[in-house]
């Protein structure tokens, strides 16, 4: 019997000990975020691209993304997984792996304080005060099951990344704004972005930049504007205040909001503009009102 048991105790360890050393990961740092798994995920891509010698080499999955990083002689992959766990909190695993030192790393850790713990927490740990600063900087309100408002717009059609599209509003509301004027062409209701597609993998958006106007007969002719109908639409809605180049936050939230309560909506949401960016002030003060869709 002691036999049998040394011999099944000698199994354990060794099976313990040949998973431990080929998991894919050396080290994982943990924490909660107060925030929806899309502002997570636009967060990691935004931190990382202030950081040299960093590159996101995968991200095939909305909640799941792997970072690279260089340090000297050492590469370091990180996978990010995020989950949600209520309307506004989710858990964020990060599985730290030294390519190159990975079985060393596994060796050392359980008997000191290694240089890839030391570098991987420190990381994190700035990636946390980076998103909680983000977090500060911005609401969402979900509001439930709405309507869009049927009209009539003069529009630029645009594409390009989420967060080039506040740069081409303000473009565009300049042009839309002195032809519509030199045309006097009355306004009918505040301007708002219809987003027709929305590549989540690459964050990149076409889009309608939408003035809402009285249609007439005489409308002025531009190479880069255009003019139709735009009919209401059953939606859910929520309010963002904040910087509008964030405001695809809000989008996210809609998204999260539709899969818990399995309401079927469409990738395409509908923002409506309340301030005008160009002339500054309390970023929280700013509003917008962001619609998704729901499927026909």
């Amino acid at each position: 019997m002691k036999k049998i048991v040394s011999v099944a105790i000698m199994l354990i360890v060794v099976i313990t000990a040949a998973w431990y050393l080929t998991k894919p990961y050396d080290y994982v740092v943990r924490f909660t975020a107060k925030t929806t798994v899309g502002t997570v995920n636009q967060s990691i891509k935004s931190w990382y691209a202030a950081i040299e010698g960093t590159e996101i080499i995968d991200q095939t999955q909305f909640d799941e993304l792997k970072q690279q990083f260089t340090f000297g002689d050492s590469t370091h992959v990180y996978t990010w997984k995020i989950q949600a766990l209520t309307d506004s909190t989710s858990r964020v695993k990060v599985y730290i792996k030294d390519t190159d030192h990975s079985i060393a790393n596994k060796l050392a850790i359980p008997f000191s304080r290694t240089s890839i713990e030391k570098r991987s927490e420190a990381n994190v740990k700035e990636f946390y005060d980076v998103l909680n600063s983000h977090i500060d900087k911005f609401k969402v309100t979900i509001e439930g099951k709405s309507k869009t408002r049927a009209t009539y717009v003069a529009y630029t059609p645009l594409k390009g990344l989420q967060v080039e599209k506040a740069k081409g509003m303000m473009y565009n509301y300049s042009l839309l704004t002195q032809i519509m004027l030199k045309g006097k062409v009355e306004l009918n209701g505040t301007p708002f972005v219809e987003i027709t597609h929305w590549n989540i993998k690459n964050d990149s958006i076409q889009y309608n930049f939408c003035f809402p106007i009285k249609q007439s007969d005489s409308l002025p002719n531009h190479p880069e504007i255009k003019y139709k109908r735009y009919y209401e639409k059953d939606a859910i809605k929520a309010i963002y205040n904040g910087n509008y180049i964030t405001s695809d936050r809000a989008w996210y939230a809609l998204k999260e909001y539709a899969e818990r309560n399995n309401i079927e909506v469409d990738l395409t949401p509908i923002e409506v503009f309340y301030n005008n960016p160009n002339m500054g002030g309390d970023e929280l003060q700013w509003k917008a009102e962001i619609f998704m869709p729901l499927k026909e």
